[in-house]
């Protein structure tokens, strides 16, 4: 029976959303090296949008979002796969394409049902199994499970209904039919199962269930539920108080579950519970919110668990979780690294949930004139590797680098009432405390990459404030004064604190230490020539010693010395890159580099619809 294992050991491929089920991004490719990349030219492009398609910018829409879309470009952060020289991936134009990966030519493409979108961030590949042949997998914004005969794009009709199951079923609803419930991310294949995650309201308290399920690959059908916020009888329920955990939505895996496919384990990064920056009414440590759990991959039994925040007000979810081994005293210990959007690196024995460099159970603030908050007294810290993003603000550190941009922020802090504030300072209704690293982290759902030759994790960082203020709303409940809210200037989106903004960082997981960082991005003003950019999306690493890194604004993809750092080769594209590259092997034994380009995330529109490939010949 062929595997998630399987088809990742085909060295020329990209199998999965993380090239394997551990989510590592690390290629064997060798033939573009550190000495030669400088030569990689564009090979190809293909171009998602079809012919007379319009994007609908809705009249009810701010300004400021229709402005965005008016260039009648959609956003895409998808991450393409490629296997036996055919490349998959979603677009944002209600289609999932098969491509020629070798030329970029269009081999099939699916269109979506009405009013429905693909996960615009990744499909997933089935090999088959039992006379089935190999299918390509996603689930869709409106709650669908689609499965679809990877040869020929058609609906696999022995998969649910016509190839398609409703996700939104009676058991994760809570009597709420009309509550939000899709897929951002791809769900993640073992053995003949697909593994699902999901994307839920962030407000109000009572949605969609936020649990992890897992499905039957050839008939559709349902076969364990795990539940992200345990009901009564089962462990953790007790860290709710009274019956607030009923009803409740949150506490989802919106990124990618992570499978161990040789110990048969299943990883899942869970997310913050509804209302993610107000607390009073579900007092407790709030399991399984912002938690890495691993279960059993064949039927969700719960093996461990290990929190990264207690009672989540602040909206820092847990987006990363990659497989890696760590090296200790000559020996090897598969372990997993996993980070909340603070940037805090847990590195834990993957078969145990013990960390493997000391963790503390730290003193912090919690003052707050919110009516009932109780803010968890202290939070987990690693001893080792040290945060990899910047976590307080003091008024000190306001960015007076220009003149200009000293008047915008200053502005910006009177008119928001902008506080100084400490790691894991709990918002407040009187001001808007400066929280770093923000909703946005630190680090977010691109993750890092392991290079399992060097030890070394490779991450994006980001420092850009989010200075939230809370206000009662009709209900007696309490939301964001002025919606989501970022401490820069609104025109350049520079940070409103000195530098650095946006680095590319590598951990060595052997020493816990940081290996080396280095500014990621270009800054149009030379002032800041050194501040880096404010980034979205992930790394890549090769076994030739080189990291690719799209994600930045400034619309260029970069390679790296996995080693030291060293920028060796950019190139400019249509725009940026806001999903994770990826590197393959084409039939005429090139190795290839292809990256999705649409803009359209942190504040830049979309003005793209490239999918390009870049090789040496």
């Amino acid at each position: 029976m062929a595997t998630v294992a399987d088809a990742a050991d085909a060295p020329r491929d990209w199998t999965h959303y993380g090239r394997d089920g551990g989510n590592a991004r690390f290629s064997p490719l060798k033939e573009v090296t550190p000495a030669n990349v400088g030569k990689l030219r564009q090979a190809w492009v293909y171009h998602m949008r079809p012919e007379g398609f319009k994007v609908e910018v809705y009249p009810g829409l701010p300004e400021a979002v229709r402005k965005r879309f008016a260039t009648g470009f959609s956003p895409s952060e998808a991450t393409p796969l490629v296997v036996k020289g055919v490349m998959y991936l979603p677009t944002p134009y209600s289609r999932v394409v098969a491509l020629d990966a070798a030329t970029g030519r269009e081999l099939w493409a699916y269109a979506m049902p009405p009013r429905d979108q693909a996960a615009t961030r990744g499909v997933s590949y089935w090999p088959g199994s039992g006379g089935v042949g190999p299918r390509i997998v996603f689930g869709t914004r409106a709650g669908k499970l689609i499965a679809l005969d990877a040869a020929t794009g058609k609906p696999a009709a022995e998969f649910g209904t016509a190839g398609i199951v409703d996700m939104k079923t009676p058991e994760v609803m809570n009597g709420l039919r009309g509550a939000p419930l899709g897929m951002s991310s791809s769900p993640t294949v073992y053995r003949n199962l697909i593994i699902t995650g999901s994307r839920v309201q962030e407000m109000p308290v009572k949605g969609a269930s936020g649990d992890v399920r897992a499905w039957d690959a050839r008939t559709g059908k349902l076969v364990w539920t795990f539940h992200s916020i345990p009901r009564p009888g089962e462990f953790g329920n007790d860290t709710w108080e009274g019956d607030s955990w009923k009803g409740r939505s949150g506490n989802n895996v919106w990124t990618n579950v992570v499978v161990d496919a040789q110990r048969g384990i299943a990883f899942l990064p869970f997310g913050a519970p509804t209302f993610d920056r107000w607390g009073g009414d579900r007092k407790g440590a709030n399991l399984f919110a912002n938690s890495i759990v691993a279960v059993d991959a064949n039927s969700g039994k719960y093996l461990w668990h290990f929190q990264t925040v207690h009672h989540d007000i602040w909206d820092v979810d847990l987006p990363v979780a990659t497989l890696i081994d760590v090296k200790r005293n000559g020996r090897t210990i598969p372990a997993i690294a996993v980070m909340n959007k603070t940037a805090l690196m847990f590195i834990l024995d993957r078969t145990t949930g013990k960390p493997l460099y000391d963790v503390r159970e730290v003193p912090v603030p919690t003052d707050t004139d919110i009516p009932g908050e109780q803010p968890w007294p202290t939070q987990p810290m690693p001893a080792a590797p040290p945060p990899l993003a910047r976590v307080s603000y003091s008024a000190d550190e306001i960015n007076d680098l220009t003149p200009t941009m000293k008047s915008v922020c200053e502005k910006l802090t009177k008119d928001l009432l902008v506080v100084p504030s400490k790691m894991f300072q709990p918002p407040r209704a009187d001001s808007a405390v400066n929280g770093f690293p923000s909703s946005l982290g630190g680090v977010d759902w691109g993750g890092g990459s392991f290079d399992p030759r060097t030890g070394l994790y490779v991450i994006n960082v980001n420092a850009l404030g989010s200075p939230q203020q809370l206000a009662q709303q009709p209900d007696g409940s309490w939301g964001m004064k002025a919606g989501y809210v970022y401490f820069q200037d609104p025109e350049t989106l520079n940070p409103c604190q000195k530098p650095p903004w946006g680095e590319l960082v590598a951990v060595d997981v052997n020493k816990g230490t940081v290996a080396w960082r280095r500014p990621l991005g270009d800054n149009a003003d030379p002032v800041f020539k050194d501040a880096g950019r404010i980034s979205a999306g992930g790394p890549i690493t090769t076994a030739s010693g080189l990291t690719f890194i799209g994600a930045t604004t400034d619309d260029k993809i970069r390679a790296f010395d996995t080693k030291t750092g060293k920028l060796l080769w950019e190139a400019k594209l249509p725009a940026s890159n806001y999903g994770t590259p990826i590197t393959y092997g084409d039939r005429d034994g090139r190795q290839m580099i292809g990256v999705v380009a649409t803009g359209g995330f942190s504040g830049s529109p979309p003005n793209s619809d490239a999918v390009v490939a870049f090789s040496l010949r």
